[in-house]
């Protein structure tokens, strides 16, 4: 079993970052070996600022740095911010109790609309569940893991354990999350369900029993509706029997809509009450309010989006495994999402930036802990885009010593 060794407890702290170079754009960054360039924060989908640094206009790049839909958003949802924009959502305070949103949503689900609440994309809610989770003690976040969860404790000085998952998985989904990995006793764990970046989906079975362990279990399902089955493994139907479970969605992923910002929280009805008083006043602008009215309130059009959008994961995926899987020097994981975790045998970086001179975009994933320089990954496109990648790839395979054989 391949169990990276990066357990660590710490309070997060701003000292381990440093600023991005003057003239290429706010945000935090991580400092790359000389003469490579790697002038990111620790999130995909940075089109403008990787423009601007490679002298080229962001439509000449393809962002597979970020993981969403190649496809234009439905046709529902455009027509509804046509015809908000038409009417009063400009002009009016969006409304701050969400009623619309919120009924849309849980009948959708089948819950009650005091059981959800909508944020400013899942990140905004993610700030306030760990708000939660720093009252309740010390967080364990399962590693190789996304970022976001590190930074919203941060902003309440929250404890954190990181919990190193095993890097080796086969195919075949849903998968049991590996409870041995978790050795020690804490207070709060985070979930992601498919894990990210590794794209591996967790039973709901093997999930479950973590409620009775924790004092809190915050899981982040905000790209499981792109996955073949993954609805089948949701904790959402277990939250009316557990107060201490939170599940965060996004619909920017599923929806292509990441410039809009909506995802949407299911809990405890009073913990949400909560949330709602500490946040700002009006946190879902009208736009993004009749955006999610209109395509969660539309039951035959967001099934028929959904099985869209899952039968492209499931043959874009299978396809372009197989075609990485062809290139030497990088070894693709197995993945249930829309996005595949490769690593070399060597530093990943300078492929990077050769691909990123070409117009092609990866994800950096020395953000993830427990990852390095050896790791990327990729965000699934449609036929062409994917084609382009692989193309990106062996022009630089010809050029670079990073495509020797290797041992995978």
């Amino acid at each position: 079993m391949n169990l990276l060794g990066c357990t660590a407890l710490y309070r997060p702290s701003w000292s381990t970052s440093t600023l991005a170079p003057r003239g290429v754009g706010a945000g935090w960054v991580n400092p790359a070996p000389a003469g490579v360039s790697n002038r990111l924060p620790p999130h995909g989908g940075n089109l403008s600022q990787e423009a601007q640094r490679l002298g080229m206009q962001p439509s000449q790049l393809l962002d597979a740095s970020a993981s969403l839909v190649p496809f234009r958003p439905p046709r529902a949802l455009r027509r509804a911010l046509a015809s908000a924009i038409q009417g009063q959502a400009l002009r009016d305070y969006p409304d701050r109790s969400q009623a619309d949103l919120r009924s849309a949503i849980a009948s959708w689900h089948g819950l009650d609309p005091e059981q959800v609440l909508g944020g400013n994309g899942a990140a905004e809610l993610f700030t306030w569940a760990a708000r939660d989770a720093t009252a309740a003690g010390l967080s364990v976040l399962p590693q190789p893991g996304f970022a976001d969860y590190s930074r919203a404790l941060a902003c309440w000085g929250g404890a954190i354990k990181q919990q190193p998952l095993p890097l080796e998985w086969g195919d075949g989904w849903p998968q049991p999350f590996p409870l041995a990995a978790l050795s020690e006793a804490s207070d709060v764990i985070w979930i992601t369900n498919p894990h990210n970046p590794t794209g591996q989906l967790w039973s709901r079975a093997s999930l479950e029993p973590l409620l009775a362990q924790y004092e809190l279990v915050i899981c982040d399902e905000a790209f499981l509706p792109l996955v073949p089955g993954g609805e089948d493994q949701s904790l959402l139907p277990l939250v009316a029997d557990h107060p201490n479970l939170v599940v965060i969605r996004s619909l920017t992923k599923l929806f292509a809509i990441a410039g809009l910002r909506l995802g949407y929280a299911v809990a405890a009805p009073d913990r949400l009450q909560r949330w709602h008083g500490w946040r700002d006043p009006w946190p879902v602008n009208g736009l993004a309010i009749a955006a999610g009215v209109a395509v969660m309130n539309d039951p035959v059009g967001l099934q028929r989006w959904q099985g869209r959008v899952q039968q492209w994961v499931q043959q874009e995926g299978t396809w372009f495994r197989a075609q990485l899987d062809a290139i030497p020097g990088v070894k693709p994981y197995p993945s249930a999402a829309n996005y595949l975790l490769i690593q070399g045998e060597q530093s990943l970086l300078e492929l990077r930036e050769q691909l990123a001179q070409q117009g092609v975009l990866l994800r950096d994933c020395r953000s993830f802990q427990c990852l390095g320089e050896c790791w990327l990954r990729i965000g699934l496109q449609d036929r062409r885009g994917n084609q382009r990648i692989l193309r990106a790839l062996q022009r630089a395979q010809a050029n670079r010593a990073w495509s020797r054989a290797t041992s995978f």
